[in-house]
């Protein structure tokens, strides 16, 4: 029986394998970061500066709204009370967790957008080059 079949030493059985989409330039973690992109301002050489500036002051006044808003609920003198008596770094770290719930809801967002509109024939709109 092996006979009629011929020789089976040249027959390789291979899994199946899933093609996937994989692009070296469509990555959304290999995309260029550019400091004129953010909505922030950095001055051209002061980037850094800039950047500690914004680390510092950003969550603080996040805190303070907060305070302000939620806790104190919009009432003037019992936020200056909460203020007196609480610290900055105390303040700082609740601004700090607001800030980066948000920016992490925002990446997850930009990153779901980049993978619709780069998967495999999706649609691309025609953008005229200007």
């Amino acid at each position: 029986m092996a006979g009629l079949l011929g020789n089976n030493d040249d027959i390789k059985i291979r899994p199946h394998e899933k093609k996937k989409f994989q692009s070296e330039n469509n990555s959304f973690g290999k995309q260029e970061i550019r400091y004129e992109d953010t909505p922030l301002f950095f001055p051209p050489g002061l980037e850094k500066l800039f950047l500690l500036i914004y680390c510092v002051s950003l969550p603080y006044i996040a805190g303070l709204l907060f305070l302000f808003i939620y806790v104190a609920k919009s009432e003037y003198e019992t936020f200056l009370t909460l203020v007196q008596e609480s610290s900055f770094f105390m303040t700082w770290a609740i601004g700090y967790e607001i800030l980066a719930v948000l920016i992490l809801l925002y990446i997850v967002k930009m990153a779901i957008t980049f993978s619709i509109q780069n998967k495999p024939g999706a649609k691309k709109n025609f953008k005229r080059p200007v």
